[in-house]
């Protein structure tokens, strides 16, 4: 699966990502280190990349404001990283990535949800 990774992304993360073989870009990478969240998400749709992020505010884009980007929020901190990453690696198992393009997925250390979008942006 091809990833946009928010700023708030650990590392970490990035490289468990990378690690199991998907394609994954950082916003500070590409120069969006500033960027604003709906620009953000914008760019995520460009690139045909799934956003991840730690910042809860990209479900009122998504929900509210209408912005059909796939994100995969994150309720993970350092002390339950290894928890989150194995749920996360499941959730990515289990689901086609025109899934996780098409849903707002959240991520924590005792397990997932997923929302289905309807529409494009």
């Amino acid at each position: 699966m091809k990833f946009l990774l928010d700023q708030n992304v650990y590392l970490k993360t990035a490289l468990f990502l990378r690690n199991l073989g998907h394609d994954v870009v950082r916003v500070a990478e590409i120069g969006l280190e500033r960027a604003t969240d709906e620009e953000l998400l914008l760019k995520a749709l460009e690139l045909e990349r799934i956003f991840v992020t730690r910042d809860k505010d990209f479900g009122n884009l998504v929900f509210v404001k209408g912005f059909k980007a796939g994100v995969v929020l994150l309720r993970i901190d350092p002390s339950n990283m290894e928890k989150v990453h194995r749920i996360l690696e499941v959730v990515l198992d289990a689901l086609e990535e025109s899934e996780v393009r098409s849903s707002f997925i959240v991520v924590g250390p005792s397990g997932y949800r997923v929302r289905k979008l309807s529409g494009t942006r």
